[in-house]
């Protein structure tokens, strides 16, 4: 044996002549060779005395990866210690006080980090009737959690906030709360010199009024919630893809789950655009987990979702819905974009790859969705565009699906889109694998993902196109008197566009077979602030100036109502919208009907002719003739609220748009 050797002549290590402890053999390690086959690969020591100090070299310092922008002329750039200080000085003046004299006093970081020591700055505000300028929150620090990174939001969602999950595709599965939808009976808006005579109110307004003083109060309550935590979270975002139409939004939250999912639905800046983001054009002060106060004024709940736009403030309390404040933004769009000439709209739009865009109106259940969904054409958002003199624009940075019974087959999209990042809303999932169950509704029906749309595969990027050529609006008929397919004329289009119909069955548990009609003004009438009539009298004057044509597609019934009749094949459906997008529907022979007076065509290719005429499909003629004049009187009966608005002054606009409904 080599006990006593000098081992194999290699010179890593041989044994001595001596004995150690135990009568062991002494090991003497001598020089390395360098083609020696071990090697010692032991570094130097980290260089840190403390667990926080060798944490911190974990992580290197984030730096603007695009050039700063400083003044022009002879002054130099402004150095980054003074950019950090405009900011918090910026987001101190969006938590101020309106009854003190001074903001919070606020540092970024999180107050979990004992270690980090940012310095802090305070703002002075000045007021004519300044009170008490000092209280027990101002004389406490407000962490700053300032456009956090997915990676750190799912990090705080995880660490802090009860019902957050990592799904087994990687989505954070968050919890809203009580409330699992819109509270729309509890969002007020601002009556005062701003809005009197701009915003459409009174019956079938879904504007409901409340006064200055009013909003005041629920702004302080929840500016001193969100300063009596340890820390809030601050995005710094913008609304619109069209530059010359951007708005800086600014959303002030508790939770991280709110903030990721405003991250995935609003636009991201660049590390540019937010160097030099300052002042916001709109800001949402999301106090959810507070509620208001129930003695307030015009208060009939402890929920209130508040729009002052005089102030440009947002205000929400009593829900952590985060639906509310995707949808308050749509709102208040809704106004400042038709103040700029520019008509705002609640549709998917997409793009075929010869630059023809088309537009998709519909309500829940019509497949807008899924119609302006195509592989073979780019997706230039799913939910609310703006269409100026430059073309349409996505107003949002993502998408907002729904859930419930999502399967790979139907909608393989979302179901990708759902991965790293995406917010999934109430879903429910097994306990241990953590795979997602779409069909579970133990928490609610209206389980959602949030993700950005870049995580669609075939997203246009940057989410802007040209003027439309087709306004394809959607109904599922459920009486099933609808055409698969019409052409409208300009007069049709608008007045179909303000009645916004569908119609779907309710009451099935009880065995309620009869269809309900749904009328929802342009499409999307609880966001809407002017009068529907100004919207549609915007989208004639951009289809007749643009040269777009306006379509009405049933996606419901055929050969009877529900219940007697058979849904419309999707595979007919998407043949007609295959042939609006080519333009051959347009050259197609066209003939009349009765009642609702639409142009429908006398053959489309790939669907069956004797579908193209409803009354083709029903066996019974007498009862399709009454369900034709039963659902006529509906879309009159509705219409009743819009006749009493001009529009024009010769009205001879309304007098067309009247004309373009049921005659009977």
């Amino acid at each position: 044996m080599a006990g006593n050797g000098n081992g194999n002549g290699n010179g890593e290590f041989s044994f001595g002549n001596g004995t150690a402890r135990n009568g062991l053999a002494k090991i003497q390690t001598t020089h390395k060779k360098q083609n020696g086959i071990c090697h010692d690969d032991s570094g130097p020591p980290v260089k840190a005395q403390t667990i926080d100090e060798l944490h911190s070299l974990q992580k290197k310092k984030s730096a603007p990866t695009t050039p700063i922008k400083g003044t022009q002329g002879a002054f130099a750039p402004i150095s980054d210690e003074l950019r950090q200080k405009q900011q918090l000085q910026s987001i101190s003046a969006s938590l101020a006080s309106l009854t003190r004299e001074t903001g919070p006093k606020v540092v970024k970081g999180d107050p979990a980090r004992k270690s980090e020591t940012p310095k802090h700055v305070t703002h002075e505000h000045h007021h004519f009737t300044p009170t008490i300028s000092v209280s027990d929150s101002s004389l406490k620090f407000t962490h700053i959690l300032y456009n956090l990174s997915p990676a750190e939001l799912y990090e705080q969602a995880i660490k802090y906030e009860k019902g957050s999950f990592i799904t087994e595709t990687g989505a954070l599965a968050t919890l809203s709360g009580a409330k699992t939808g819109r509270s729309p009976r509890d969002k007020r808006v601002v009556r005062d010199e701003t809005t009197e005579d701009d915003l459409w109110w009174g019956k079938g307004s879904p504007n409901i009024e409340m006064d200055e003083q009013t909003f005041l109060v629920n702004r302080e309550r929840a500016v001193d919630y969100l300063n009596s935590l340890d820390k809030v979270f601050v995005n710094d975002q913008f609304l619109n893809w069209d530059p010359e139409n951007k708005i800086k939004v600014r959303i002030v939250s508790a939770r991280a789950y709110h903030s990721l999912f405003m991250h995935n639905m609003c636009i991201r800046p660049t590390p540019e655009e937010l160097e030099n983001f300052g002042t916001p054009d709109f800001t949402i002060y999301n106090a959810g987990q507070f509620p208001c106060n129930r003695y307030t004024h015009y208060m009939t709940s402890s929920t209130s979702i508040d729009l002052n736009l005089a102030r440009r403030e947002m205000v929400i309390l009593g829900t952590q819905y985060a639906g509310e404040m995707k949808k308050g933004l749509f709102s208040v769009m809704h106004y400042l974009m038709p103040k700029r000439q520019i008509l705002s709209l609640h549709s998917g739009c997409n793009m075929g790859k010869d630059g023809d865009v088309a537009l998709f109106f519909g309500l829940s259940g019509t497949g807008k969705t899924t119609l302006s969904t195509d592989h073979n054409r780019y997706l230039i958002g799913d939910d609310e565009h703006c269409w100026s003199e430059n073309g349409v624009s996505n107003i949002e940075g993502g998408c907002y699906a729904k859930c419930i019974d999502l399967s790979r087959e139907k909608e393989p999209d979302i179901w990708n889109a759902i991965k790293f990042g995406t917010v999934l809303e109430n879903v429910v999932f097994d306990e241990h694998t953590r795979e997602v169950d779409y069909s579970a509704k133990s928490v609610t029906e209206n389980t959602r993902a949030a993700y950005p749309i870049e995580y669609i595969p075939n997203a246009k990027i940057p989410c802007v196109g040209p003027h439309p050529k087709n306004v394809i609006l959607l109904a599922c008929d459920a009486f099933g008197v609808l055409p698969p397919v019409s052409k409208l004329s300009l007069a049709q289009t608008m007045y179909h566009f303000i009645s916004g119909y569908t119609a779907l069955v309710a009451g099935t548990e009880e065995g309620v077979k009869e269809p309900q009609a749904t009328f929802s003004a342009c499409f999307g009438a609880a966001f809407i602030m002017l009068h529907p009539t100004k919207y549609a009298a915007m989208l004639a004057e951009k289809m007749m100036k643009h040269g777009a044509t306006g379509w009405l597609v049933n996606t419901g019934w055929s050969g009877g109502s529900y219940g007697s009749g058979n849904r419309i094949k999707l595979p007919y459906t998407r043949k007609i919208i295959d042939a609006i997008h080519s333009g051959s529907l347009l050259d197609a022979n066209y003939k009349k009907t009765e009642v609702f007076g639409l142009e429908i065509p006398i053959e489309v290719e790939g669907v069956p002719s004797e579908i193209l005429d409803p009354v083709n499909t029903w066996s019974d003629k007498n009862a399709y003739e009454g369900t034709l004049l039963k659902l006529a009187a509906l879309f009159k009966n509705n219409f009743a609220t819009f006749t009493n608005y001009k529009i024009g002054k010769d009205n001879k606009l309304t007098e067309q748009i009247l004309a373009a409904g049921p005659n009977f």
